[in-house]
């Protein structure tokens, strides 16, 4: 009796547990287009606050497919994706009818539920601990698949998201939620019901357990989804001794590729049980979580024929899967709100990534097996320092990439404002590499028995990452310093000063930049390769720290060797012992850009040859700097060259040093000093020197905005020729300079202003552009500028500062005109956009002022029309008024454009003789510009 009445109440609690969890049973039905969901959804809905609730938040995300404006629209935006925002009204997806009825006799009807968080007011407060039954009723246009990766098409349908729910993380219901396509978890701890009634010939897989053919039904600590496609698409079974789990998958795989993951797969969650303690019985990886959560950077390089592999099919597929299989159960065990604890997963997949690579993959370089690529004999490649680089420093390595721009941001930013980038490179392998350096101090043992516990203790909860955080500073002292280091941009750093030999033993004198208790890693390594490891403490307010280790033959010292902590700056890591070098790092000669090795002092020996003008033709020289893949605070850039056109030595150079502050309105300071010697016309060269500054302002990493002030000192000498002469023109001359610039570069609606002053003892002019672009159907696009150039003092002894009309006076040396001087012939045909942007050559510049309006839009694919008007007054003369138009022929899109005169303010200009020497094109030679052109979306 006794042991009936412990099982009895023991069966009650368990109830009582299940009964406090919410239930969702939905029948969806599918039309036979494959377009509408029809659903019939019950909802029982318990109060989880501890205060009674006025309403119940409902998240109808389909809405956020609806129209333009949502919150997905403009995130796709933000990633250069413009297809929602153009999308047609079929391939939108919104409820087309909603009915919702309560318990309490309750009642709402809306034709169109357009809105992404539905209140439902309740007659009376439902209290804590209190639930309430719903009756939803509604049809569910589902929107094109190739927006999110969920919605319908051709081949498949994708579900997720599209179920009207209770939002389980805002028990407040006050707030609103929004769809950013995140892969955030919404609805958690839920029994599902669901039952689909689709046309015969398709198959419904999902994360549900199937209890019969298209019903599925069970708990969920994530939301679900489902396929429904014509094709029945593979499972593996994995049943070991001590795993039982079965891994479906919502897309086709190759036999190879089945075969492959038949023997990687129990080892992956072999390896991951071990570390957490825990695998599901069931996964389902649909194809769109594979392409988020594989192993970034494998891919196979791919140039025009050819095809360069890094690693194996079965490498690939095992690095591949293990990061895909580690993320999903993570997501199946651990329930965190992913807007703000986004780090604690993310972390701990990079964790056990590292691990596994460390295990597996210890001696793998970073770019696998391309070094081994031989041309003529030769591998160019290992040439480079890449080549050496393990794949276990991609971690460091993308945090130091993203950091050097101060582009990074700090580990706990809400996860929708993190860029692209980011997502990977600090919520993921910043916060990777801090678990992983916190096992290695404290024994990796340790750490994973505190992550099993800790995952073990909040099955089924919500939990709170920073919890987490607080146990392991109680097992682990050394790791207090982790709940400050989230909340801030970082730029700790360790620096190995000097050392000095005393007795048999040296003397490390370390130094850190943070009074903060951080340990390091400190290393010690022979001639002969014999490593030595050592944790050194450092206590709060500690920034200076002496070491004392025996000499031992030592013959490198090494602090935190293998990115193993994310610092702002490595290349202060190192120190030998012995040598010409000692105390110091040597200095290493290396051509072309590479990934910076930290250990040695690197300059760049780059030969060039490149076209800079006609007067100078091609330019044969040797580029000296110290600038790598990686942006640097102090850089320098000398470059001597041979000028083919002229047969002298011509070059240029400078020096700048940048201050990146971490938490500060300014991202970068800039100051800097350069000059050049080159021609500017036959046998007329020019001598630049310059002394500037730049300041750009801090930027929202996922916003295309930045903003920036200039200022510049330029000293300017001239070669004359005889007719200069007699015209009095410039030998020398200063010029002042002083702009506010700003741009937004989004994908629709592209803007930019900038205004300056620019001053030397004849003149000072004041000049301001406006410039919009309104990109009003996929690929076409109407430009707007406006320009206005004013001289507030002008004596001037000629026009060689005046505003252009249809060209520019290059005065100071900054447009990179082919044809510097040219007055005829193609060069002079050559079209910059300054000034007053006129495409046709009318004549004549302005010394007062002069306001241009540029317009410019789309007709059909790569043509174009133009058209310009302005007016502008010269001194002692009347105001004038010009205009032009013209066509336009893009053939790549604001590097290589040709423009037609058509009618202008000369008259009709194809009918005049010389009117082939009327087109003007434009040539933009700026390999910058298409780099940033290319990275837009990610940072």
């Amino acid at each position: 009796m006794k042991k009936f009445s412990i099982c009895f109440i023991l069966f009650w609690g368990i109830v009582q547990v299940s009964a406090q969890k919410d239930s969702i049973t939905i029948s969806a039905k599918l039309s036979p287009d494959r377009k509408i969901l029809e659903v019939s959804q019950e909802i029982i809905y318990h109060n989880h606050s501890e205060k009674p609730l006025d309403s119940i938040k409902l998240l109808n995300w389909t809405a956020a497919y609806n129209k333009r404006g949502t919150s997905l629209v403009y995130r796709k935006l933000e990633d250069r994706n413009n297809a929602l925002h153009f999308a047609k009204p079929e391939e939108l997806g919104k409820i087309l009818t909603l009915k919702i009825d309560s318990d309490n006799n309750q009642t709402v009807s809306k034709n169109d539920a357009s809105e992404e968080n539905l209140f439902f007011v309740l007659n009376q407060p439902l209290r804590a601990g209190e639930s309430i039954k719903l009756q939803l009723q509604y049809q569910v246009q589902l929107p094109d698949k190739k927006f999110t990766g969920y919605g319908t098409s051709e081949n498949s349908i994708a579900l997720k998201y599209f179920f009207i729910v209770p939002d389980q993380f805002d028990t407040s219901n006050t707030s609103k939620r929004n769809y950013n396509d995140i892969e955030e978890s919404v609805n958690f701890n839920t029994h599902w019901k669901i039952n689909f009634d689709v046309p015969g010939n398709l198959f419904v897989e999902g994360n549900l357990p199937q209890a019969n053919i298209n019903s599925f039904k069970g708990y969920l600590d994530s939301d679900p989804e489902f396929i429904i496609s014509q094709n029945e698409f593979p499972a593996i079974k994995i049943n070991t001794e001590d795993i039982h789990t079965e891994i479906k998958f919502g897309y086709a795989i190759s036999p190879q590729e089945v075969q492959n993951l038949e023997f990687f797969l129990p080892l992956h969650l072999r390896f991951i049980k071990e570390k957490i303690g825990f695998v599901p019985e069931r996964l389902f990886i649909s194809d769109k979580f594979r392409a988020k959560e594989d192993f970034f950077g494998n891919n196979d390089i791919s140039f025009w024929k050819f095809k360069f592999k890094l690693f194996t099919d079965a490498e690939k597929v095992d690095l591949d899967y293990f990061g895909i299989i580690a993320k999903k159960i993570l997501d199946e065990s651990i329930i965190a709100d992913k807007q703000d604890h986004h780090w604690f997963k993310n972390g701990l997949k990079s964790y056990l990534e590292s691990q596994y690579l460390k295990k597996f993959y210890g001696e793998a370089k970073l770019l696998g097996n391309l070094p081994e690529t031989s041309l003529f004999g030769i591998r160019p490649l290992k040439w480079f320092h890449a080549s050496d680089v393990k794949l276990l420093d991609r971690y460091g390595l993308a945090y130091q990439y993203i950091m050097s721009q101060n582009l990074d941001q700090k580990i706990d930013e809400p996860f929708s404002a993190l860029s692209n980038f980011n997502d990977m490179a600090i919520s993921s392998f910043e916060m990777g590499s801090l678990f992983s350096f916190s096992a290695d101090k404290m024994g990796e043992e340790n750490f994973n028995d505190l992550v099993k516990k800790y995952i073990a203790e909040n099955k089924d909860q919500q939990i709170n990452p920073e919890e987490f955080l607080k146990q392991l500073s109680e097992k682990d002292s050394s790791t207090d310093y982790l709940a400050q280091f989230l909340k801030h941009k970082n730029r700790v750093n360790f620096k190995l000063k000097k050392f000095k030999t005393k007795d048999d033993s040296l003397q490390i004198r370390i130094a850190k930049n943070t009074d903060d208790a951080i340990p390091a890693k400190l290393q010690t390594q022979t001639k002969d390769g014999e490593i030595k490891s050592y944790w050194i403490e450092t206590g709060k307010n500690e920034r200076l720290k002496t070491v004392n280790l025996p000499a031992e033959n030592i013959y490198k010292i090494t602090l935190n060797d293998d990115y193993i902590f994310p610092e702002a700056n490595y290349r202060d890591n190192f120190l030998y012992t012995k040598g010409l070098f000692s105390n110091s790092k040597k200095i290493k000669f290396k051509l072309i850009k590479d990934i910076p090795n930290p250990e040695f002092n690197e300059i760049y020996l780059n030969p060039r040859i490149r076209f800079t003008n006609t007067y100078d033709k091609f330019l044969i020289g040797m580029n000296f700097k110290n600038q790598s893949l990686f942006d640097q605070k102090f850089l320098y850039s000398i470059t001597p060259s041979f000028s083919t056109g002229t047969g002298k030595l011509t070059g240029s150079g400078s020096v700048a040093y940048s201050f990146l502050p971490a938490e500060s309105v300014i991202r970068s300071l800039t100051f800097g000093v350069s000059g050049s010697y080159f021609h500017y016309d036959y046998d007329l060269a020019y001598q630049k020197a310059s002394l500037y500054s730049n300041i750009n302002f801090r930027k929202d990493p996922r916003s295309t905005v930045s903003r920036g002030i200039s200022f510049s000192y330029n000293y300017f000498q001239r070669d004359l020729n005889a007719k200069m002469i007699a015209d009095r023109d410039y030998d020398q001359y200063n010029l002042w300079s002083l702009g506010y610039g700003y741009a937004d570069n989004q994908m629709i609606h592209e803007k930019s202003f900038s205004i300056s002053t620019q001053a030397m003892q004849d003149f000072n002019k004041i000049t301001a552009e406006a410039f919009y672009r309104w990109e009003f159907a996929p690929r076409q696009k109407l430009s707007l500028r406006l320009f206005a150039g004013y001289f507030a003092r002008n004596e001037t002894r000629n026009n060689t500062f005046d505003y252009g009309i249809s060209r520019v006076s290059d005065y100071s040396f900054s447009y990179n005109l082919l044809g510097q001087s040219a007055t005829g012939g193609i060069l002079s045909q050559q079209f910059v956009l300054a000034d007053g942007g006129f495409k046709s050559f009318i004549p004549g510049t302005v010394n007062k002022w002069i306001t241009s309006f540029n317009v410019d839009t789309s007709v059909w694919k790569i043509f174009h029309i133009y058209a310009d008007a302005g007016i502008y007054k010269n001194k002692s003369n009347p105001t004038q008024f010009i205009w032009d138009s013209g066509v336009k022929v893009r053939l790549i899109p604001d590097f290589l454009e040709i423009y037609f005169p058509v009618q202008s303010s000369l008259g009709f200009e194809p009918g005049f003789k010389d009117y082939g020497k009327r087109i003007r094109y434009t040539l933009i030679l700026n390999l910058s510009t298409i780099i940033n052109a290319a990275r837009r979306g990610w940072y």
